[in-house]
């Protein structure tokens, strides 16, 4: 079973970046998209950026400029690199593997990692 592990969470000031990175245990090409979602307290996770297997990108509104989502085929890992980090980014973060499957319908099977924090805060 495919496994991500994330690392580069933490505190930084306003304004500041992080770099967050997911590590999949196999080929990244096996999944049609990764990306970075977050959770906010006692609400569902929602997308903060995606690639597509072909390497199309999609962020939400709120990062476009800020955040740049990157992959290393090499390595098997995606990396969001954020830059001018507000307070509202404080939240927990998480790495999706999404594979769609069709046996005959198709579904798609998300992987999630295990989460990592980002706190924004002077």
């Amino acid at each position: 079973q495919v496994q991500l592990v994330e690392s580069g969470g933490g505190l930084v000031q306003p304004g500041g970046s992080l770099r967050l990175s997911c590590e999949a245990s196999g080929s990244i090409f096996n999944f049609n998209a990764m990306g970075w979602y977050r959770q906010d307290p006692g609400k569902e996770r929602g997308l903060v950026a995606s690639i597509s297997r072909g390497g199309s990108t999609e962020y939400v509104a709120s990062v476009k400029g800020r955040f740049t989502l990157s992959r290393d085929n090499a390595k098997n890992t995606v990396s969001l690199h954020m830059n001018s980090l507000k307070p509202e980014d404080t939240v927990v973060y998480y790495c999706n593997a999404a594979t769609i499957i069709c046996s005959p319908l198709c579904r798609t099977v998300n992987t999630w990692g295990q989460g990592t924090l980002v706190t924004v805060s002077s």
